[in-house]
Protein backbone atom coordinates (compact mmCIF):
# COMPACT_ATOMS: atom_id res chain seq x y z
CA UNK A 1 0.00 0.00 0.00
CA UNK A 2 1.24 3.26 -0.69
CA UNK A 3 1.84 5.63 2.11
CA UNK A 4 1.21 9.35 3.15
CA UNK A 5 3.52 11.80 4.31
CA UNK A 6 2.85 14.35 7.07
CA UNK A 7 5.00 17.39 6.69
CA UNK A 8 3.94 20.47 9.13
CA UNK A 9 5.78 23.62 8.83
CA UNK A 10 6.69 24.00 12.70
CA UNK A 11 6.47 21.65 15.86
CA UNK A 12 3.51 23.67 16.74
CA UNK A 13 1.74 21.79 14.36
CA UNK A 14 2.37 18.04 15.93
CA UNK A 15 -1.13 17.89 17.31
CA UNK A 16 -2.62 18.78 13.77
CA UNK A 17 0.05 15.74 12.56
CA UNK A 18 -0.87 13.57 15.35
CA UNK A 19 -4.56 13.40 14.86
CA UNK A 20 -3.77 13.00 10.91
CA UNK A 21 -1.01 10.37 11.63
CA UNK A 22 -3.50 8.38 14.07
CA UNK A 23 -6.38 8.27 11.82
CA UNK A 24 -4.12 7.00 9.06
CA UNK A 25 -2.68 4.31 11.42
CA UNK A 26 -6.19 3.49 12.20
CA UNK A 27 -6.74 2.60 8.68
CA UNK A 28 -3.29 0.32 8.48
CA UNK A 29 -1.96 2.97 6.10
CA UNK A 30 1.37 3.81 7.06
CA UNK A 31 2.55 7.67 7.03
CA UNK A 32 5.68 9.62 8.23
CA UNK A 33 5.85 12.83 9.77
CA UNK A 34 7.59 15.79 8.63
CA UNK A 35 8.71 19.45 10.42
CA UNK A 36 9.91 21.09 6.72
CA UNK A 37 8.81 24.99 6.36
CA UNK A 38 8.28 26.65 2.86
CA UNK A 39 10.46 29.71 3.82
CA UNK A 40 13.16 28.41 6.13
CA UNK A 41 13.87 24.83 4.66
CA UNK A 42 12.62 25.67 0.94
CA UNK A 43 15.07 23.03 -0.71
CA UNK A 44 14.23 20.06 1.47
CA UNK A 45 10.37 20.60 1.31
CA UNK A 46 10.92 20.76 -2.51
CA UNK A 47 13.45 17.43 -2.39
CA UNK A 48 10.53 15.38 -0.40
CA UNK A 49 7.87 16.68 -3.09
CA UNK A 50 10.17 15.44 -6.04
CA UNK A 51 11.07 12.01 -4.60
CA UNK A 52 7.56 11.36 -2.91
CA UNK A 53 6.54 9.01 -5.98
CA UNK A 54 9.74 7.04 -5.73
CA UNK A 55 9.88 6.20 -2.10
CA UNK A 56 6.41 4.64 -1.91
CA UNK A 57 4.16 7.96 -1.05
CA UNK A 58 0.48 8.08 -2.71
CA UNK A 59 -0.61 11.75 -1.19
CA UNK A 60 1.10 14.10 0.43
CA UNK A 61 -0.54 16.41 3.63
CA UNK A 62 0.71 19.24 4.36
CA UNK A 63 0.04 21.50 8.11
CA UNK A 64 0.79 25.31 8.02
CA UNK A 65 -0.31 28.54 9.53
CA UNK A 66 -0.19 32.33 8.95
CA UNK A 67 1.10 32.60 5.53
CA UNK A 68 0.46 28.80 4.74
CA UNK A 69 2.49 28.92 1.37
CA UNK A 70 3.96 24.95 2.39
CA UNK A 71 0.90 23.20 0.76
CA UNK A 72 1.17 25.06 -2.46
CA UNK A 73 5.08 24.90 -2.29
CA UNK A 74 4.88 20.89 -2.13
CA UNK A 75 2.29 20.40 -5.09
CA UNK A 76 4.60 22.70 -7.33
CA UNK A 77 6.85 20.16 -7.09
CA UNK A 78 4.83 17.12 -7.32
CA UNK A 79 1.51 15.50 -9.12
CA UNK A 80 0.99 13.62 -6.27
CA UNK A 81 -2.31 14.62 -4.60
CA UNK A 82 -1.54 17.59 -1.76
CA UNK A 83 -4.11 17.97 1.08
CA UNK A 84 -3.60 21.53 2.83
CA UNK A 85 -4.47 21.83 6.19
CA UNK A 86 -4.65 25.45 7.29
CA UNK A 87 -3.47 26.30 11.20
CA UNK A 88 -4.86 28.53 13.48
CA UNK A 89 -2.39 30.97 14.14
CA UNK A 90 -1.33 34.47 14.99
CA UNK A 91 -4.39 37.11 15.30
CA UNK A 92 -6.79 36.10 12.41
CA UNK A 93 -7.48 32.94 13.85
CA UNK A 94 -6.39 30.35 11.03
CA UNK A 95 -8.53 33.05 8.59
CA UNK A 96 -4.74 33.59 6.82
CA UNK A 97 -3.54 29.86 6.70
CA UNK A 98 -7.36 28.74 4.74
CA UNK A 99 -6.80 32.09 2.30
CA UNK A 100 -3.29 30.73 1.64
CA UNK A 101 -3.78 27.07 1.49
CA UNK A 102 -7.11 27.62 -0.66
CA UNK A 103 -6.44 30.08 -3.27
CA UNK A 104 -4.35 27.90 -5.65
CA UNK A 105 -3.74 28.90 -9.01
CA UNK A 106 -5.05 26.94 -12.29
CA UNK A 107 -3.03 23.60 -13.15
CA UNK A 108 -1.26 23.48 -9.07
CA UNK A 109 -4.47 22.07 -7.05
CA UNK A 110 -4.25 21.48 -3.71
CA UNK A 111 -7.63 19.72 -1.98
CA UNK A 112 -8.13 21.55 1.62
CA UNK A 113 -9.95 20.69 4.66
CA UNK A 114 -11.09 22.94 7.68
CA UNK A 115 -8.73 24.88 9.71
CA UNK A 116 -7.04 22.55 12.42
CA UNK A 117 -8.40 19.50 10.10
CA UNK A 118 -6.07 16.87 10.45
CA UNK A 119 -8.71 13.78 10.64
CA UNK A 120 -10.55 14.74 7.58
CA UNK A 121 -6.82 15.32 5.48
CA UNK A 122 -6.47 11.74 6.23
CA UNK A 123 -9.40 10.38 5.61
CA UNK A 124 -9.67 12.37 2.06
CA UNK A 125 -6.45 10.33 1.51
CA UNK A 126 -7.72 7.50 2.74
CA UNK A 127 -10.92 7.77 0.48
CA UNK A 128 -8.46 8.43 -2.69
CA UNK A 129 -6.55 5.20 -2.11
CA UNK A 130 -9.71 3.61 -1.52
CA UNK A 131 -11.02 4.02 -5.04
CA UNK A 132 -8.57 1.09 -6.20
CA UNK A 133 -8.62 -0.99 -2.60
CA UNK A 134 -11.71 -2.75 -1.77
CA UNK A 135 -10.55 -3.55 1.69
CA UNK A 136 -9.61 0.58 2.75
CA UNK A 137 -13.32 1.11 1.02
CA UNK A 138 -14.63 -1.28 3.11
CA UNK A 139 -12.90 0.04 6.48
CA UNK A 140 -14.36 3.75 5.52
CA UNK A 141 -17.94 2.57 5.45
CA UNK A 142 -17.51 0.79 8.20
CA UNK A 143 -15.44 4.03 10.11
CA UNK A 144 -18.93 5.96 8.51
CA UNK A 145 -21.42 3.62 10.03
CA UNK A 146 -20.33 3.77 13.50
CA UNK A 147 -19.83 7.22 13.17
CA UNK A 148 -23.91 7.24 12.50
CA UNK A 149 -24.89 4.93 15.43
CA UNK A 150 -22.72 7.14 17.58
CA UNK A 151 -24.54 10.18 16.73
CA UNK A 152 -28.02 7.79 16.71
CA UNK A 153 -27.39 7.14 20.31
CA UNK A 154 -26.73 10.51 21.49
CA UNK A 155 -29.57 11.79 19.57
CA UNK A 156 -31.52 9.28 21.87
CA UNK A 157 -30.37 10.05 25.02
CA UNK A 158 -31.13 13.87 24.36
CA UNK A 159 -34.22 13.26 23.20
CA UNK A 160 -34.74 10.65 26.53
CA UNK A 161 -33.34 14.16 28.45
CA UNK A 162 -34.98 16.75 26.67
CA UNK A 163 -38.56 16.27 25.26
CA UNK A 164 -41.58 15.94 27.24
Amino acid sequence: MKKVAIIIGSDSDMPIAEKAYDTLKELDIPATVHILSAHRTPEEARDIAINARDKGYGAIIAAAGMAAHLAGAIAANTTLPVVGIPVKSGDLGGMDALLSTVQMPSGIPVATVAIGGGVNAALLCAEMFGVTDDTLREKLEKRREENKKAVLEKNRIASEKFNW
